[in-house]
């Protein structure tokens, strides 16, 4: 299909070069580049990113991941400092982290970011940290670790519908994401504006519209109070192909149904990323408590 104008986007500028040139003198990751995410150039030019830590090379191999499977090198116990040395250079205020899936690790990676988050607590007063996390195989005590370095939004996304993990999560499992989300809920006592629990969801993959109310409702039942819903974009031949392209209508629609069910902060377009406008959305959430 036609890639259609909604959803087209311009190459990184000559700022948004220079971020990339510095965060790899630093031997770090972005997902923004790893993902292959359609707003790097803006984000870049901004500047801000999506730190990936724990290597680049990933556990799993989803059907819509770019990220590239494999066998990873153990963690780097130096990279904390320098993901907090790079944000502070970068002068940000609001960070996300988020990591490849690494089922090697006996706490799935738990450890290295809580050593993360508190680097950037240390690093950067009064700094806004979220993490965007795999499922830690559905442990209760990974998220505990993760959770209680303080982390201001904790983000686990679903990213399609039950019916289609098969072919898009094929090691993962809705109903365990569903857990890691309410642990999360419960361990953090976001109802006390401890730490807000976030979740996301592609579109584009072949969902039916019920289907995605469904997802929404469980989010919801789940402790979740912040939504991401954006279009799937084929990253890479390898990948699966675009069902559909949602036109811009359809996902602010979305957006007024997720308000309307509960959800505290919402960003829906064909163009929203699990990180993209991380820190106003967040804003977005606290004004409406």
């Amino acid at each position: 299909m036609r890639l259609p104008d909604w959803v087209k986007t311009a190459y990184p500028s000559g700022s948004a070069l220079e971020i990339k040139k510095s965060l790899r003198s630093k031997g770090l990751h972005t997902v923004c580049e790893e993902a292959r995410c359609p707003n790097m150039g803006q984000c870049f030019s901004r500047p801000t990113a999506t730190f990936m830590i724990l290597g680049d090379r990933c556990t799993r191999d989803c059907g819509f991941c770019s990220v590239t499977p494999g066998t990873p090198l153990p963690p780097d116990a130096d990279e904390p400092r320098r993901v907090a040395l790079a944000a502070k250079e970068m002068g940000l205020k609001y960070v996300v982290v988020t990591s490849v899936t690494r089922d090697d690790l006996p706490d799935g990676g738990a450890g290295h970011f809580a050593e993360t988050i508190k680097a950037l607590k240390d690093t950067i007063p009064g700094v806004k940290v979220e993490v965007l996390t795999p499922d830690f195989s559905g442990s209760t005590e990974a998220l505990r670790e993760v959770i209680s370095a303080g982390p201001d939004v904790f983000n686990h996304n679903v990213e399609t519908v039950p019916s289609l993990y098969p072919v898009v999560r094929p090691q993962a499992d809705y109903k365990r994401s569903l857990a890691v989300l309410n642990a999360a809920s419960q361990i953090s006592g976001v109802n006390s504006g401890k730490t807000a629990v976030k979740s996301g969801i592609m579109l584009g993959l072949g969902e039916k519209q019920e289907e995605v109310v469904a997802v929404l409702k469980d989010l919801l039942e789940n402790g979740c109070v912040m939504l991401t819903a954006g279009q799937y974009l084929r990253p890479g031949k390898n990948n699966l192909p675009v069902a559909e392209y949602i036109e811009p209508a359809r996902f602010e629609e979305l957006k007024q149904k997720a308000l309307e069910m509960g959800f505290k902060s919402v960003a829906s377009g064909p163009l929203v990323r699990s990180s993209m406008n991380a820190e106003e959305y967040y804003g977005c959430m606290n004004s409406a408590e």
